[in-house]
């Protein structure tokens, strides 16, 4: 597919799980990607993490891929200026606010004016995001699925400011992806958040109040409601970090009690159990 996409070169801010899947999935669709995070290590954990990547979508995708081609449109950097060369961004960034803001006026000065930046984001408002750079039109919320590559739904996310060009530059860019989208409006958490979110704290309530083990409520939601996860294996996949955070942004911004962290998330966030890409969570993984 190289050299018939559009947005040949794009910039992908943040090198955590889903900066690493997005990256991928954009040079298995023969696009470039600029991957810019704080740290060399970081950088190295996330070249460490395409290679499992790669690995896994082997298995899976005809006619296989060949994982050096791929790895060989990914350039990682500590130095944002090298996404002056980026035509689309796709912004991956802990969801904190402080930091997140930060990041947008960076890229504001630094990207083409005509470049569209999309928010990967879980639950933060897009219109706050635009608020935040000189070009609220061209921000649009892009939420994808883990693990980026195998999916191929993702939430788009129209903002206040955001034009009806922006979602189709939006739309344009997913489908170079070869993925499809859905629309729906700007409200803290959309939709898939605001609901999953939910049902993720619920099902950790009902480990605190020992009203089942974890492998039990995850059987259950699998078995029942034929989910290919359960809620606490999905949080593990996702981190329990990053699922904290989302449900700190949904509390604060609903400012209802329903939304309210459980206690035992918290307490496993402050020991380190947070999922898979640390080895332990509601699971140990190897």
């Amino acid at each position: 597919m190289e050299g018939n996409v559009h947005y040949e070169t794009v910039g992908v801010v943040g090198a955590g799980v889903m900066g690493v899947g997005v990256a991928q999935s954009l040079a298995q669709t023969g696009h470039r990607a600029i991957v810019v995070d704080v740290s060399d290590a970081v950088l190295e954990r996330a070249r460490k993490e395409m290679k499992n990547g790669l690995r896994a979508v082997a298995l899976f995708k005809k006619p296989a891929i060949d994982p050096r081609e791929v790895t060989s449109r990914v350039t990682y950097t500590t130095d944002y200026q090298a996404l002056s060369a980026a035509s689309f961004v796709v912004e991956n960034v802990t969801e904190k606010w402080d930091i997140k803001k930060d990041v947008y006026r960076r890229l504001d000065e630094i990207c083409k004016p005509e470049v569209v930046f999309a928010a990967n984001t879980s639950a933060i408002s897009i219109t706050k995001i635009g608020s935040a750079t000189k070009r609220p039109a061209q921000v649009v919320g892009m939420h994808f699925m883990n693990p980026v590559p195998m999916k191929p739904m993702v939430e788009v996310i129209r903002g206040y400011h955001t034009t009806p060009a922006t979602l189709e530059a939006a739309k344009r860019f997913l489908a170079e992806m070869g993925k499809d989208c859905i629309v729906v409006e700007d409200s803290p958490g959309f939709v898939s958040n605001r609901v999953l979110m939910l049902t993720i704290n619920e099902a950790v309530f009902l480990l605190q109040d020992r009203v089942a083990e974890a492998v039990e409520v995850d059987r259950i939601f699998k078995t029942c409601f034929e989910h290919k996860m359960g809620p606490l294996e999905t949080a593990d996949l996702i981190g329990l970090d990053t699922i904290l955070y989302s449900i700190e942004v949904l509390h604060e911004s609903f400012n209802d009690d329903k939304y309210r962290p459980c206690p035992l998330l918290k307490k496993m966030v402050d020991a380190g159990l947070l999922g898979r890409k640390s080895g332990h969570g509601f699971y140990r993984y190897e």
